[in-house]
C-alpha cells in the first residue's frame, strides 16, 4: 500500500488528552496508508525512512487541518417542506398545538409518502450536497417519516444509496416511534408492536445501523419506549434517544438504562438524568438548530453536563419542520452563542464527541490507526470555524484517504 505524506499545515488533532487546545500542532505532518492514519506529529519529528517511504506528497500550504466533521443527528431524508408551519408559528401557534391538528411530523409521513425513490434522492441530496461542502464527511439519517414498513424501508435504501453515490459515511437510525401515524390513531400501543415487527424486518435487510425514538407526550411513552430498546437490545443494536425536549420524562434515565449512545435535545435535563448519562457514558446531543428555529427559551444544562462529565455534540438536527438547516459550521457558531460551549467544545462535538455518539471508535480524531478522514481549511486557527456566519473556508476534503 502506497503511503502519502501531508505536510505544510497545522493540525487540529482534537485528541482529548492533548496538552494543547485542540490538539493544536503547528508545522505539522500527516502520513497515509491507503485508508488510515499512520503518522501524525510536526513535521520536524517526521521518521526520515517514512518520508523516504511515501509515494506521494501534498504541500498544504499552511491549511489549518481537522478531522472530518461528523454530523450525528440528521432527519436528511424526506418529502416536501413545512414553510407554511413555520408561517403559522410566527403567527402564535406551537409545535404542540401544530400537531395535534394533524401537521407536524404527520405533513412530512404524508409527502414522504407519496413520494417515490427516485424523487426522494433527489431532493435529499441537495441537502447531503450542502453538508459535504463544509467538510462532512461522516452523517447519521434517520427513517422516521414513513411510518410503515414499506416507506421505512424506502427512506432508509435512500440513506445507504446517498452514501454510495456521495463519498460519505452514512449511518442509519431506524426511528419508527417517532410519531403515531394517522391509521393507528388512538392505538399507540397497536403501533408500537407494528415498530417491532418493522425493526426485526428491516434489521434482517441490513438497513438498520441503530435505534431511536421520540419519548415525549406528543409521542410515546417511557413503558412503549422501553419496549422498542428491549427488542433492539435482543438484536444487539445500539439505541438513543431524542429526549427532555419539551418536558422531563425521565428519558435520559431510561435510556442510560439500555446503555445509549446518545441523549438528544435534552432542553429539560435533570440533575438524575444527566448523572445517569454519566454513568451510561452516553453523549449529550445538542441541537441548536431546533432550539433556534422554535424559539425556545430554555436552553440545555450546558454546566450540569460539564459537572457530570458528559461529552457534548452538536448537529443540525436537518429536518423539515424544526430545524431546516444544512450547515454545520452554523450549528458550531449556534452552539457557541446560544448555548454558551467554547468554540473547542463546539469543534468537539462535531469531531470526537460525535463520533462516540455514533458509537465510532475509528473517527473523530487525527492520530495514528484512525480513518483518513480529514478537512483542510484556509484559517490561521480553530476558533475561527466557531465565528464566522456563512463562511465556507473549507479547501479539501479527504474522505477514506481519497480527496473529494
Amino acid at each position: 500500500m502506497s503511503l502519502t505524506l501531508w505536510t505544510n499545515c497545522r493540525l487540529a488533532t482534537m485528541q482529548a488528552d492533548a496538552l494543547q487546545a485542540y490538539g493544536l500542532i503547528e508545522d505539522a505532518a500527516l502520513v497515509v496508508d491507503g485508508d488510515q492514519i499512520q503518522w501524525v506529529g510536526p513535521r520536524s519529528a517526521l521518521p526520515n525512512d517514512l518520508r523516504q517511504r511515501c509515494d506521494a506528497v501534498h504541500d498544504a500550504h499552511g491549511a489549518l487541518i481537522t478531522p472530518g466533521l461528523i454530523d450525528c443527528h440528521t432527519h436528511l431524508v424526506y418529502g416536501g417542506d413545512r414553510a407554511l408551519e413555520f408561517e403559522l408559528r410566527l403567527n402564535g401557534a406551537t409545535y404542540e398545538d401544530i400537531a395535534r391538528r394533524g401537521g407536524g411530523i404527520a405533513s412530512t409521513v404524508q409527502a414522504t409518502r407519496s413520494a417515490g425513490p427516485d424523487e426522494l434522492l433527489q431532493q435529499s441530496q441537495r441537502r447531503l450536497l450542502a453538508l459535504l461542502a463544509e467538510g462532512v464527511t461522516t452523517l447519521e439519517i434517520k427513517s422516521g417519516y414513513g411510518l410503515a414498513l414499506a416507506h421505512e424501508r424506502k427512506t432508509l435504501q435512500v440513506a445507504r444509496l446517498l452514501g454510495q453515490q456521495h463519498g460519505v459515511d452514512v449511518r442509519t437510525t431506524f426511528l419508527g416511534a417517532h410519531a403515531l401515524p394517522p391509521e393507528f390513531a388512538g392505538r399507540s400501543d397497536d403501533y408500537v408492536d407494528e415498530v417491532l415487527r418493522m425493526l426485526a424486518l428491516l434489521h434482517a435487510e441490513g438497513l438498520v445501523d441503530a435505534v431511536d425514538a421520540f419519548c415525549e407526550r406528543i409521542a410515546f411513552s417511557p413503558a412503549q419506549v422501553e419496549r422498542v430498546f428491549a427488542a433492539a437490545s435482543q438484536l444487539k443494536l445500539p439505541v438513543k434517544l431524542h429526549a427532555e425536549q419539551l418536558s422531563d420524562s425521565g428519558g435520559a434515565q431510561l435510556a442510560a438504562r439500555f446503555g445509549a449512545i446518545s441523549c438528544d435535545h435534552l432542553e429539560w435535563l435533570s440533575d438524575e438524568g444527566a448523572a445517569a448519562m454519566a454513568a451510561a457514558r452516553s453523549v449529550a446531543v445538542l441541537l441548536p438548530g431546533a432550539f433556534y428555529f422554535l424559539r425556545e427559551t430554555r436552553i440545555p444544562p450546558i454546566e450540569l453536563l460539564r459537572r457530570h462529565g458528559v461529552p457534548m455534540a452538536v448537529s443540525t438536527d436537518c429536518n423539515p419542520g424544526t430545524s431546516p438547516c444544512t450547515s454545520l459550521l452554523l450549528m458550531l457558531n449556534m452552539a457557541c452563542t446560544l448555548f454558551r460551549l467554547t468554540p473547542e467544545e463546539a469543534l468537539a462535538g462535531v469531531t470526537r464527541n460525535a463520533a462516540q455518539a455514533l458509537g465510532l471508535r475509528d473517527r473523530g480524531v487525527l492520530a495514528a490507526g484512525m480513518r483518513a478522514d480529514f478537512v483542510l481549511w484556509d484559517l490561521q486557527h480553530p476558533a475561527q470555524l466557531s465565528y464566522a456566519l456563512g463562511a465556507r473556508p473549507s479547501v479539501q476534503t479527504v474522505f477514506n484517504g481519497e480527496p473529494r
